[in-house]
């Protein structure tokens, strides 16, 4: 599966800030590491809270991943659609189609259902 590639402005920040991205990287790895939950339940999480912040390039990042770690598209469509009811349609449709030009962006298509 291809991945996107990281935005220029941030690979810019990691090169000149190393240290700060070894912090970074460390904390993530330490919230991650402190319950139980697994590696494609936190991405489908991190969908939900990027698509809540709007943060487009996150969020079909974390759909990549959350795919790459086992799950469905089906799944991660509903990760999308638990955002309607906190965050409302507009954020909701913006994330879908995030998430939407991601996926087809890195060769995964969701099945229609009949």
């Amino acid at each position: 599966m291809a991945k996107k590639a990281l935005p220029e402005t941030f690979k810019n920040i990691v090169k000149m800030y190393p240290e700060v991205w070894a912090a970074h990287e460390q904390l993530a790895t330490a919230c991650s590491e402190a319950g139980p939950l697994d590696r494609k339940t936190r991405e489908l999480i991190k969908v939900g809270i990027c698509l809540g912040a709007g943060l487009e390039t996150a969020t079909g990042r974390h759909a990549i991943m959350a795919k790459e770690h086992g799950a469905t598209v089906d799944e991660i469509y509903q990760a999308v659609l638990m955002a309607m009811t906190t965050c409302g349609h507009p954020k909701t449709a913006a994330g879908w189609q995030w998430v939407r030009s991601a996926l087809e962006g890195s060769k995964t298509t969701r099945k229609k259902k009949n």
